[in-house]
């Protein structure tokens, strides 16, 4: 059973990562309060902030909607079915994690210059999100006892209804979980509704950046921003629940024995078919298109592989450092109870709804008052990464402890080992596997992060998103093809990995 109390050796790094993650509103509360209580409650209760509201709120339940429909389905079918290739089918459901929303929205209005809207943003958002509850989902599926899933047959249950009642109820944890990360990822995103034409809370914010001085409307529709994440955060606790789920030893050394299609195995390869087509196949033959009808001589082949290789010493020390802080708050999450336990848990998640340009303004902002040497330097970047997609991290290690036997921690605190040997000596190497696809999954992240990158990299410091957005904006999507396919050549090696993982 999990301790009532924390120790402090896991307390005080987990409040020390809320703290970091809860930068943002501090900036926030300044910049809101900057003309008084009353000027920011004028512009939260306008009609125009309710109806950005609603537009966000019915694109991130749709998105979200879909996404659980996707990566449930997808999960099942490559991890406990016969499905031919299912490894195969396994990798390529993830590699929409290395195609930027931004990418997708433009490869589809390229083909399609109709789709905009409401419905363009969330077929978009839907194909590179849905990895996000697919991969926790296929996770806790390995992980599973499929004892307990024979049991339940042996004693007359079918195979929906030992679905339903024995393995979906272990699945929640993992699938509320990546839903609440899709949620956060589309209320944070401006590229793809951008494109698409679509208002939402982050548009609005952009705009109110882009046309005064004065940050204060902004910054109070940020707050709104925020708040949307605190609820979403909390109901998605309650959603999970608080048990966990796990294996009482290593399982039996025999293979577990696929559950047969039969007739069902035509319609389940369509399925995975069509998902790749959309998410994976299309904005690629798109981009191919680009790159056979763009002019090779123009290339800047050195300032491509440069774009390459500062992309990927970024993009490793914000994973690393993301890792670093979400040990002990997923660690926190997932076996202790309590007020304290859930109000850190909802500071981790603050900044991840918040726009990049907000995050790295809050950056700017502390930098300059009371860290001036990291002004425009890679740590500050570094830094507003953390707190960008500390969530990411959160939500796999959470995951991963869930299902680590919590006896064995009460056996090593039996035997005389401190809170921390056991974290370092039992926890984390059970827990491993899920971590470390967690600093994966942000290092793909942090790949792809735009607006941050654009503010606060180092002067003369380009990353491949930063080129890739720059040739777009003015219009040259032919000299943008090479930075569009390096980023997702990069970002589909982590993807591929992530998606081999085998029990």
């Amino acid at each position: 059973m999990a301790a009532a109390r924390p120790p402090r050796s896991l307390l005080a790094p987990a409040c020390l990562a809320g703290a970091f993650a809860l930068l943002p509103l501090g900036y926030l509360a300044v910049r809101a309060l900057e003309r008084g209580p009353g000027f920011a409650w004028s512009v939260v209760t306008t009609g125009g902030t309710a109806h950005l509201l609603g537009r966000s709120l019915a694109l991130a339940c749709a998105v979200v909607a879909a996404c659980l429909v996707l990566g449930v389905s997808l999960a099942w079918l490559t991890v406990r079915t016969s499905l031919p290739g299912a490894r195969a089918w396994s990798v390529i459901a993830t590699l929409p994690l290395a195609v930027p929303s931004y990418v997708a929205a433009f490869a589809w209005l390229s083909a399609l210059p109709d789709l905009s809207g409401f419905t363009g943003s969330a077929l978009a958002l839907t194909l590179v999100s849905y990895p996000y509850v697919y991969l926790p989902v296929a996770a806790a599926l390995r992980g599973i006892d499929r004892a307990q899933e024979e049991t339940s047959r042996s004693l007359g249950s079918g195979s929906a209804r030992t679905f339903l009642r024995v393995v979906l109820p272990q699945l929640r944890p993992a699938a509320a979980g990546g839903g609440l990360l899709v949620a956060l990822y589309v209320l944070s995103d401006f590229g793809a509704v951008s494109l698409m034409r679509y208002d939402t809370f982050t548009r609005g914010i952009y705009t109110s950046y882009q046309a005064s001085f004065d940050r204060t409307p902004a910054a109070a529709l940020s707050v709104v921003l925020v708040v949307m994440t605190i609820a979403l955060v909390a109901l998605e606790t309650r959603t999970r629940g608080r048990r966990g789920h796990a294996r009482t030893g290593t399982g039996t050394a025999r293979p577990a024995v696929p559950m047969p299609l039969g007739r069902l195995t035509v319609p389940a390869l369509a399925w995975c078919a069509t998902v790749a087509a959309a998410a994976v196949a299309f904005p690629l033959t798109t981009l191919a298109y680009w790159l056979a009808t763009g002019n090779r001589s123009t290339w800047d082949t050195p300032g491509l592989l440069e774009a390459a290789g500062v992309t990927l010493g970024v993009a490793a020390a914000g994973a690393a450092l993301t890792t670093v802080l979400a040990l002990p708050v997923g660690v926190l999450a997932a076996r202790h109870r309590g007020r304290t336990a859930e109000l850190i848990e909802q500071a981790a998640y603050a900044g991840h709804a918040l726009p990049g340009i907000t995050v790295a303004l809050a950056m700017v902002f502390f930098a300059v008052r009371y860290a001036a040497p990291v002004y425009q330097e890679l740590p500050l970047l570094v830094c507003a990464y953390a707190v960008l997609f500390l969530p990411v991290a959160v939500a796999a290690t959470r995951a991963a402890v869930l299902q680590a036997p919590p006896v064995l921690e009460d056996v090593a605190r039996s035997l005389g080992r401190g809170p921390v040997r056991v974290l370092g000596s039992v926890t984390v190497p059970l827990a491993a596997p899920g971590v470390a696809a967690g600093a994966a999954l942000t290092f793909v992240v942090c790949m792809k992060e735009l607006p941050a990158t654009l503010l606060l990299r180092p002067t003369g410091m380009d990353t491949l998103a930063t080129r890739l957005w720059t040739e777009t904006g003015v219009g040259s999507y032919a000299d943008a093809a090479p930075y569009a396919a390096a980023l997702i050549l990069l970002a589909a090696v982590p993807s591929y990995l992530l998606g081999r993982q085998r029990p």
